[in-house]
């Protein structure tokens, strides 16, 4: 796959998740139902498209331990992520109703290590990769600084909650798209 297309699909499919999660919500709850799933599916995509963004940006930051560590720190925090969402869509696909899926997830939660790994901390990791990277990038002069500030912007709005994920998706768009554009730039980032 183009990865100038995952610069841009990622974000976008983030915005679409978003604007699903609205609408699933426009009832006073949220799932099951086509609107819970169609949403979770294109957050699902957008975190697999993570994977190439994460890979792209260690190579423009050099592909030192720096940036090979940062890049890890990321695509773990998108695995934990994936993983999140495929239990949504398991649970939603399961459940008849809001109340069956709110006893699903406690069920789930209830396991030793899933609530850290998969709700709480692991997904951080997927904003930390990211802001570091930019931060990196931009201090190298890899990327201009408005990206890594939309980078920055975008992680500071996703702690809001959920809700505020239609700027947040807005804000990685203008950060990451279309990154690899520069393809015979040959960038100054440090080699650490």
């Amino acid at each position: 796959m183009d990865k100038t297309i995952a610069f841009a699909a990622a974000p976008l499919l983030v915005i679409v998740y978003a604007g699903l999660r609205i609408l699933d919500g426009l009832d006073g709850e949220r799932g099951p139902g086509p609107a819970w799933t169609s949403g979770h599916l294109a957050f699902l995509a957008a975190l697999i498209l993570f994977v190439p963004v994460f890979l792209a940006l260690r190579r423009l930051a050099g592909r030192g331990p720096f940036a090979t560590g940062t890049a890890v720190v990321g695509i773990v925090g998108a695995v934990c992520s994936m993983a999140q969402i495929t239990i949504d869509i398991v649970v939603g696909a399961r459940a008849a109703d809001h109340e069956a899926m709110r006893g699903m997830f406690a069920d789930v939660q209830s396991v030793p290590g899933v609530d850290v790994v998969v709700y709480t901390v692991g997904p951080v990791l997927l904003f930390l990769g990211l802001l570091v990277m930019f931060c990196r990038l931009a201090v190298a002069r890899a990327v201009p600084v408005w990206r890594a500030v939309a980078v920055a912007l975008a992680v500071l709005v996703s702690l809001l909650g959920l809700d505020a994920l239609p700027a947040v998706g807005l804000l990685l768009y203008v950060g990451l798209a279309p990154l690899p554009g520069r393809r015979g730039a040959s960038p100054t980032a440090a080699r650490s």
